[in-house]
């Protein structure tokens, strides 16, 4: 069991996610780079050339793709004794735990819940079931976190 009364504030995100997405992005920088060499000459059907210009942008959209990947390493979860702060891929939330009715990770979820009352519910993207027993950690953490601070 998580001991919140040592603990002011948590702080969790993926971990797994991190890595991959680190590698993937860097595999698409690298391969429209060497693209973007093979890109020279006539353009197959004689009316343009392939200039410097055409090399750089490809390197560009590469440098933009590996970037749109890295979007993926954005979530995070603080939370204290009197709210929780949510950063998921697309999305801020800022909540008080009174607004919040259960911390949730159902067994085929790909991620946490927070349920709201009103029965609405907001994804926790910073703790996947990909990351095992770190993702179980978090929930714990914010279980104990929720419960401290209602009723």
């Amino acid at each position: 069991m998580v001991d919140v009364s040592t603990q002011q504030q948590v702080e969790f995100r993926p971990k797994r996610i991190r890595w991959v997405a680190g590698i993937c992005a860097a595999a698409v920088v690298i391969l429209f780079t060497a693209l973007s060499f093979g890109l020279h000459g006539s353009t197959g059907d004689g009316f343009g050339q392939f200039e410097r210009g055409d090399q750089s942008a490809m390197i560009g959209l590469g440098v933009l793709a590996g970037l749109g990947i890295l979007a993926f390493t954005r979530p995070r979860v603080k939370a204290d004794a009197s709210h929780v702060q949510i950063r998921n891929v697309l999305g801020n939330y800022d909540l008080p735990w009174a607004a919040v009715k259960a911390v949730r990770f159902d067994r085929n979820s790909a991620w946490a819940m927070l349920e709201l009352h009103g029965d609405e519910t907001v994804s926790v993207h910073a703790l996947q079931a990909a990351d095992k027993d770190y993702a179980v950690q978090g929930v714990r953490a914010l279980r104990a976190l929720h419960s401290a601070a209602t009723p």
